[in-house]
Parts: C-alpha cells; structure tokens; sequence
C-alpha cells in the first residue's frame, strides 16, 4: 500500500457557499496514478464542512434551509460568551456534518453514485480560503 496527500484550494463566498469539489478529487486522484483504494478529503478548521449531495441548486437550497432548522443564525449559543464573533452557529452546523469523506477508488475513479457529489460547505459567516487536505491509500 502506498500513502500519497495531495491539498486542495478552496475559496468560499462565505456562509452558505456549496462548493462541488467532485472534479478536482479526481483529477488529484488520476494525477496519483494509485488504481485501488481510498481517499480521505479532510477541511482544517471547525467551520466548514464534507459531504455528498445531489449537486443541483433547488437541493443547495433545501441544505442551507435544513440547517438553519437545525442551528438557526438566531439563536443563542454559549460560544458567543466567549468569543463574541457571531458563528456559534457555524461551528454547530459543522460538527453535526463533520469535516471529513472516505471514498473508495476502483480501477482509477471515484465510486460515487449518478447524482452524487462531493461538495465543500462553507459554515462561517465570512468568506474564507481552505486548503483542504487529500490522503489517498492504494495501490
């Protein structure tokens, strides 16, 4: 078994922004050359998030509504008392998505369903730059 990491830049737009990351893995993954596997995407930070959707803007939508359900903007939370920066929210909606994906590779490609993609979200309140990170284990 091979060990290879590779990083991923990321711009957001801030709070709410749904970034498709699902080419850019596979481009890092073909530029690997490892055939069978896993990789693991990874986002440093307690504020933003992986996970897979349908990438398709009515379910963008429907996720930033669901989260908002979920750890509402408005609400009072105790990381405010300390820091008073106004993302108690984000670090919520964060750790109940988590911050991370493992996703098997066969024969050089990605095993995600039809409709499925992998997407960054960005849960902060301000836009930000994320380098995620790509640990890749295979052959």
């Amino acid at each position: 078994m091979v060990v290879k990491t590779s990083f991923l830049e990321v711009n957001s737009k801030g709070e709410g922004d749904v970034i498709d990351l699902t080419d850019k893995l596979q481009e890092v993954l073909d530029k690997s050359g490892l055939k069978n596997g896993v990789l693991t995407v990874f986002v440093p930070g307690s504020t933003g998030a992986i996970t897979t959707i349908e990438y398709e803007p009515g379910l963008v939508v429907d996720i930033r509504n669901v989260l908002e359900r979920i750890a509402p903007k408005g609400a009072y939370y105790e990381h405010e008392k300390r820091w008073h920066d106004g993302n108690g929210h984000s670090h919520v909606r964060a750790s109940l998505i988590g911050p991370s994906l493992t996703i098997p590779f066969i024969d050089g490609k990605l095993t995600l369903g039809t409709w499925q993609q992998v997407v960054f979200l960005e849960l902060d309140i301000r836009p930000r730059h994320r380098r995620l990170v790509i640990q890749m284990i295979g052959e």
